[in-house]
């Protein structure tokens, strides 16, 4: 069974590209009724005044090659298709064309193409894939021609994580190894080969003894457990950052007593800690801290801590209310009113985030803190803040799950309840970047389930990524890199097909259904919310 072959383009009538009201109620009535839409004849000049005035990818009858650069793939031909790393507009659209569609008035036009077809005439008929695109993104690095990628998988790319000039690489370093890379990888290979594939019950309980013994205060034993190569990594590693901790002390950046918060005590869990947080000095030489789950207050001992939840009148965070179901709720937090509390979840975040930044400057920002309740109170389960006022439509500025709800599915509710605002704001939206490793993870997880969702309960036969965009408010970068991703987006001979994988929607269905129906999804009906002014 082959995949279906969706292609990149637009609207067919150059004359009203971009947002003919005429068009999107036919396309919209066609979709319901389950009808093909209507096909028309794309010429060159509302072509060129398609491109020129929007930016758009357009897409119509099938085109001779004289008039446009066009593709047409046979379903079972199989061609060498290879990744791109180029993004399509934010229009593009993915046509999917009607085996029978008629391509007279093209065919008569261009003898060349009407010869072709009659060599193909034996052959059943199937479906044809072609489409136009309009190189108008680029990557951003400056002297860079959008050429190769990172991985080496893709022929072109147009962020800089995948830019080879961007890691001082030229794209035919990335494509393919050197020789002293496969004579290392090699070598690396040989020496893994004498790794011992378990330990002997003299060595376990001698591991057992020293572990008693010594616990925490020293390292485990790490003799036999792995190969000598890799201990030997292990060693130099520990090495290496020992003397960069020691350079930074030595420097100043460091103080003595700096960094010491190893663990807090937060609510009922005992949380182990990240990274650094610019706490108060007097507070940063703490072993552990005493953290407040309510106000968020920091304390010292055990015994301010006692004596202030005594006092402490807080049983879930200040702000409104704008979302509840279940025992899940979320607060709107305005960094201006409640500026104490913001600050302190802002240092709170900081020990398990390493891109974070702001800790202070919160008044631009609006905190959207996620809860879940019991018989003692709302009980801090993550929070995401975004700006006021985003000139780039970010709709996330930083976002956590605390540790203790993590792997839960309560960082996809967060990412989803981001999007559910940007939706009612009539906006599309995106997470500002640098995104932190585990962030990263989640949103690819999210971007991935939101787009296989989308292509799974599509019954039309014309799709585009701007639709795609507009209906779940993911800004068409994030879905197009989500597609190359997914080995969904193929580049081949200067044009961009989208290959549907019906195997990754089969499987992704198999997972909703074995998972069933619980209660980690956002209920849109329970969001009480307008968007505040100015925003």
């Amino acid at each position: 069974m082959y995949p279906r072959l969706l292609h990149v383009g637009s609207g067919s009538d150059g004359t009203e590209d971009s947002d003919s009201s005429a068009e999107r109620e036919q396309t919209n009535s066609s979709e319901s009724d389950g009808n093909i839409p209507k096909r028309t004849r794309l010429t060159r000049a509302s072509l060129r005044l398609s491109q020129s005035s929007q930016g758009k990818l357009n897409v119509g009858p099938f085109l001779p090659p004289t008039h446009v650069d066009t593709l047409d793939v046979k379903q079972d031909e199989s061609p060498p298709l290879t990744p791109t790393g180029n993004a399509p507009s934010s229009e593009s659209e993915l046509d999917i064309s009607s085996p029978n569609a008629s391509h007279d008035e093209s065919l008569a036009k261009d003898p060349a193409l009407r010869d072709s077809d009659k060599d193909l005439s034996h052959r059943p008929k199937r479906r044809r894939c072609h489409e136009t695109y309009n190189f108008n993104m680029k990557c951003p690095t400056p002297g860079c021609n959008s050429l190769g990628h990172l991985t080496g998988k893709h022929e072109r790319h147009f962020a800089v994580s995948g830019c080879p000039l961007y890691h001082n690489l030229s794209a035919d370093e990335c494509k393919t190894p050197t020789s002293r890379q496969t004579r290392y990888k090699e070598q690396v290979t040989e020496m893994r080969k004498g790794r011992n594939s378990g330990l002997s019950k003299e060595q376990k309980e001698k591991y057992m003894e020293h572990r008693q013994s010594h616990g925490n205060t020293r390292e485990p034993l790490l003799e036999n457990i792995t190969s000598e190569y890799d201990l030997e990594l292990f060693r130099k590693a520990q090495a290496r950052a020992s003397e960069d901790l020691e350079r930074l002390r030595i420097q100043g950046q460091i103080t003595e007593g700096s960094n010491m918060i190893k663990t807090i005590l937060f609510g009922r869990y005992e949380l182990d800690t990240w990274y650094h947080s610019p706490y108060p000095e007097e507070y940063a030489r703490l072993g552990r801290l005493y953290v407040c789950e309510f106000c968020l207050k920091y304390m010292k001992s055990q015994t301010i801590l006692r004596r202030h939840m005594a006092k402490c009148v807080w049983k879930h965070p200040p702000g409104d209310e704008v979302y509840r179901k279940g025992a899940i709720s979320v607060f709107e937090v305005d960094g201006k009113k409640n500026k104490i509390y913001c600050q302190n979840l802002c240092l709170l975040a900081k020990l398990f985030l390493d891109h974070k930044t702001l800790y202070y400057d919160v008044e631009p920002f609006l905190f959207y803190v996620m809860t879940e309740a019991d018989n003692t109170g709302c009980h801090l389960v993550g929070y995401f803040s975004k700006e006021k006022n985003s000139f780039l439509n970010y709709n996330v500025s930083c976002i956590l799950t605390m540790p203790q709800y993590m792997r839960q599915g309560y960082g996809k509710m967060l990412i989803d309840f981001s999007y559910l605002l940007s939706k009612v704001e009539e906006k599309v939206g995106s997470p500002e970047r640098p995104l932190s490793d585990l962030g990263l993870i989640s949103y690819r997880s999210y971007w991935k389930e939101v787009l296989l969702r989308y292509m799974y309960n599509f019954q039309g036969k014309e799709i585009s990524i701007k639709e795609i965009s507009q209906e779940t408010a993911v800004n068409p970068v994030d879905i197009v890199s989500t597609l190359q991703s997914l080995q969904m987006l193929k580049y081949w001979k200067g044009k961009h097909l989208v290959l549907k994988r019906q195997d990754l929607i089969d499987e992704w269905k198999s997972k909703e259904t074995k998972r069933g129906s619980n209660n980690k999804t956002i209920d849109p009906s329970s969001l009480k919310w307008t968007p505040p002014k100015g925003t």
